[in-house]
């Protein structure tokens, strides 16, 4: 393998993995607090065409990526009031949603189809990746510094601060939260606003950065890998890292392998590769020792009732 084959397979494996572990870091912070959304899909096929069009419309990629994450949080609010306020089953309501997003972006987008924009481009200067090792250090995206970045952040969040500590008790014991005087309903609320923000912001990164031009399902299921992921990490930032890089590791397999022109396998199946990947890595876990499973927030989408 030659040298520069070697840093073009790390920066896509960096590339497809940054959208995974953003998503994936919105939908724990969610879990955490008890909810379940099943419609990250949704919110970054959302993200994904809101930023595309403000993008072209402005030509400034960075109002793009930041009215995706706007566009995103106002996605799941609608997922909020529907389960937190409304009590409606969480599960079903994230299926819609994820329907909901893939129809609105299907129906904005169509003006845009095929057409391309102005990308989010690295954000050192260009002689500090001038050779093969600042190439992998200093040459990607923001959002791939800024995926790593929240996971850190998160981590640390979640470890040893005050509202990080509420967080985690309001998913462990939304009851007793109450009692003691915590704001379970906007705890989840904020939740699940950080979690649709982060998901229309990883959506962006297909729109803004890999392609960059908008075409219908252009996430291509990637939402449903991100949910995955949780569980795979156990609700853990660290791992979370680790699952995503992984992941993009499989994706990248299946893209260097139709490059090379690897015809053991059909096209189809090497496509198939990150999902079958999603699913295995679900039935090992459930399969598991009791301790993985139980690793969930205890009160995972049951609905909260406020007693006086």
């Amino acid at each position: 393998m030659t040298t520069a084959l070697f840093i073009s397979i790390l920066m896509t494996i960096a590339g497809a993995a940054t959208p995974l572990l953003i998503a994936a870091l919105g939908e724990l912070v969610v879990e955490k607090s008890g909810v379940l959304n099943l419609g990250v899909e949704g919110m970054m096929l959302i993200g994904a065409v809101t930023g595309f069009a403000i993008a072209f419309i402005t030509g400034v990629p960075s109002l793009g990526a930041l009215a995706a994450m706007v566009a995103g949080a106002m996605a799941a609010l609608i997922f909020a009031v529907l389960t937190l306020s409304l009590m409606a089953n969480q599960v079903a309501t994230g299926l819609a949603l994820t329907i909901f997003g893939t129809g609105v972006s299907a129906l904005l987008g169509a003006p845009y189809v095929g057409i391309t924009t102005a990308t989010l481009g690295p954000v050192f200067p260009a002689a500090l990746a001038s050779d093969p090792i600042g190439r992998v250090i200093f040459g990607h995206s923001p959002l791939v510094y800024l995926g790593l970045a929240l996971a850190l952040a998160i981590w640390w969040f979640l470890r040893h601060s005050r509202a990080g500590l509420i967080l985690r008790a309001v998913g462990e014991s939304d009851s007793a939260a109450h009692a003691i005087g915590y704001p379970v309903l906007k705890v989840r609320y904020l939740a699940v606003l950080f979690g649709g923000a982060m998901a229309g912001l990883a959506g962006s990164y297909y729109s803004l950065v890999l392609t960059p031009m908008w075409a219908e399902r252009l996430t291509a299921g990637r939402g449903w890998i991100a949910i995955a992921l949780v569980v795979f990490a156990s609700w853990r930032p660290g791992r979370l890292v680790l699952g995503a890089y992984l992941f993009g590791a499989v994706i990248t397999l299946e893209l260097q392998a139709k490059a090379a022109g690897f015809n053991l396998f059909a096209p189809e199946f090497l496509a198939s590769l990150p999902y079958l990947a999603t699913i295995l890595v679900l039935a090992i876990i459930s399969a598991g020792k009791g301790s993985v499973r139980t690793a969930a927030p205890a009160c995972l989408g049951q609905p909260f009732r406020a007693s006086a």
